[in-house]
């Protein structure tokens, strides 16, 4: 029986997936496009799980496309359409109401790389390495790059990684604001399965209210950013969890979300 391409297990309200092609450092291709997404529009509608970590088996995160893919579709229509669904990937996390954590755990390489940064908080191992590889074989970043990697690092930086495919370690992209922590790989899933717990307890439709205002704040006057919250706010004020969360203050007790 062949083995699956991508790995879900989910406990304590948590969903870890996998990335689970070792031996080609977790390229993407079409089996495994095909079951990330799915999963992803899965977990997007269970209510049951309030926090996705996304990450990869062996030595990498995910080296962007599978080179080998990518030569079997070149010049064919399949072409688009295979890098539409990888960047229907990236729109599938950002649009999944709840946080969804990237552990990167060793190479980020081409769509990896954008595959991490569309991720809400990205934790990595020290040892991890990034590149927007693209420009090696000829070709120009997809999988949401172009979109997320100047909001993050500015537009100059951008090019410059873009223009380059210069290989970056991790400290260098937690200073250009790509990270949110470096860890030693030792260290590195018991920090981001406490960081998860964290947010597993915490109040589900806030988060996922905070999380669609954020993505969609680029490009919105004050104006219309404060009708927005004063819209979401009117919605969080109108829920269970509120009330909740107002008594667990008064009696000076952690509050128990049902996302209600």
């Amino acid at each position: 029986m062949e083995e699956k391409t991508v790995l879900l297990e989910i406990e304590n309200s948590i969903a870890t997936v996998k990335l689970n092609r070792p031996n080609s450092l977790n390229s993407l291709d079409g089996a495994m496009v095909d079951e990330l997404t799915s999963i992803l529009e899965n977990l997007k509608h269970n209510t049951s799980v309030r926090v996705v970590i996304l990450t990869g088996s062996g030595r990498a995160f995910c080296a962007g496309g599978d080179l080998r893919h990518l030569e079997a579709v070149a010049g064919t229509p399949a072409a688009e359409a295979f890098v539409a669904q990888v960047g229907n990937l990236v729109a599938l996390i950002m649009d999944m109401p709840k946080p969804v954590i990237a552990m990167v755990n060793g190479v980020a390489a081409g769509a990896g790389f954008n595959l991490a940064l569309s991720c809400d908080l990205v934790i990595a191992a020290k040892s991890a390495k990034f590149a927007q590889s693209f420009v090696k074989v000829g070709l120009v970043p997809d999988c949401g790059g172009i979109y997320l990697l100047p909001r993050l690092a500015g537009l100059s930086k951008a090019k410059e990684l873009m223009f380059t495919g210069d290989v970056i370690d991790a400290e260098t992209a937690f200073q250009l604001g790509l990270l949110n922590k470096v860890v030693e790989l030792d260290q590195l899933g018991q920090y981001v399965n406490e960081l998860a717990e964290k947010l597993a307890v915490a109040a589900p439709l806030a988060i996922g209210l905070m999380k669609r205002a954020l993505n969609g704040s680029d490009g919105l006057s004050l104006a219309q950013t404060l009708a927005m919250e004063a819209e979401l706010q009117g919605k969080s004020l109108a829920t269970a969890d509120y009330k909740e969360g107002v008594k667990a203050f008064k009696e000076k007790r952690q509050p128990v979300f049902k996302g209600e």
